[in-house]
């Protein structure tokens, strides 16, 4: 591509993405997001789905028009008190784009503007999905492939600004690349009493060390060493008073891994256990499993496809293939439909020294002509 062309581009997604920063909108809330989207498509005569709202889905029609590929970007923010001195901070108090979604939105409607003035140049269909409440259940990726958003797509590709990745770098890998995320409850039913009288009781908060310890048996001994899994528990909630035992325990944690295989293995073996154990002690243990994202799992080959244009667009030097993280995203669902893959680019380094989901996380805005260029190149050399 021409310099003058990416960096026309990159000057309206830095001005885009820093006007969307300023005014974030939480999961199933981004109506006014919704609508900026939307006057700037309309604006670039690309033709929009019928989907809902707020998410948006537009399409452009490819000169052979044999097969459609999908390029996504999320739109929401977190519910995150933002600091720091930046010039386009959040002006809404408790919410801010601080995991990228801002320049994600921005990047993809650069691409929206290349795409309209060169529409008579693309052999595929393009589908643009600008989608609602990656960060919260219920996720906005599962209800839009709910009402067929995939049906007529080929293949689909993601982006994530990568703050643990290195700035100049662009990384995937050709298979499990995130991890799904679980969340669980468990309740085991004792009987309580006084907390000088243990032996009249059945306690439940000792049951619960118990079952604690118990879990990490199952990443050590019952899964597969090759996968990855992780069970923590985050909160207890248990007793009213220091000299009293109380009826019932709760545990409350997360669970990732990286296989639907994976996910089987912890999920049954925490059922037995915490049923085992407790039976063991006369009490009764329930587990309760809200269900959330499944693991992001790349296609391999739409990721050697994704791989040979970093190679030959950007230089070999600047594909990273990157270990799997055990952070979720929402991509999986599409992931699960149709081949894909969904693709890191790297900004960590001084300006993006913070992590995700910190308040005081900030793009590196030099990154947005590569990632421009990337979702360019997949729709030039799609095949």
């Amino acid at each position: 591509m021409e310099t003058k062309e990416i960096m026309d581009l990159t000057k309206q997604a830095i001005e885009d993405r820093r006007y969307l920063h300023q005014y974030p909108e939480l999961s199933g809330e981004e109506h006014e997001t919704s609508r900026f989207i939307r006057t700037r498509l309309e604006e670039l005569n690309i033709e929009l789905l019928d989907y809902e709202p707020p998410s948006i889905v537009a399409f452009i029609k490819g000169t052979e028009g044999a097969k459609t590929i999908a390029l996504r970007a999320d739109i929401d923010a977190l519910p995150i008190m933002e600091e720091g001195d930046k010039p386009y901070i959040s002006k809404k108090p408790g919410v801010a784009h601080v995991c990228g979604h801002d320049g994600h939105t921005a990047i993809l409607l650069a691409v929206a503007e290349w795409l309209s003035r060169k529409s008579n140049q693309i052999k595929p269909n393009v589908m643009l999905i600008f989608q609602s409440s990656e960060e919260m259940t219920p996720s906005g990726a599962d209800r839009l492939i709910q009402q067929g958003v995939l049906e007529r797509v080929d293949a689909i590709f993601g982006i994530h600004l990568w703050q643990g990745l290195e700035k100049g770098k662009i990384g995937l890998t050709n298979g499990p690349m995130m991890a799904s995320i679980d969340d669980f409850e468990i309740t085991i039913q004792g009987s309580g009493g006084h907390g000088s009288m243990p032996h009249e009781t059945i306690d439940p908060i000792y049951i619960a060390t118990h079952v604690i310890q118990s879990f990490q048996s199952i990443i050590s001994r019952r899964l597969n060493p090759i996968d990855a899994g992780v069970i923590t528990v985050g909160q207890i909630q248990a007793g009213t008073n220091y000299n009293i035992i109380p009826d019932t325990a709760k545990l409350i944690g997360t669970i990732r891994a990286l296989t639907p295989e994976a996910i089987h293995t912890i999920q049954t073996n925490m059922v037995n256990l915490t049923e085992g154990i407790c039976q063991a002690f006369g009490a009764k243990g329930t587990v309760e499993f809200i269900l959330g994202t499944p693991p992001v799992i790349n296609d391999p080959g739409q990721a050697r496809f994704v791989e040979s244009i970093i190679a030959e667009q950007f230089g070999r030097e600047t594909f990273e293939a990157i270990d799997p993280v055990m952070g979720g995203e929402d991509f999986s669902f599409y992931l699960q439909e149709r081949p894909g893959a969904f693709i890191f680019v790297g900004i960590g380094g001084e300006k993006s020294r913070y992590p995700h989901h910190h308040p005081r996380f900030d793009l590196d805005e030099e990154v947005f002509p590569d990632a421009i260029q990337l979702f360019i190149e997949i729709i030039k050399h799609y095949q």
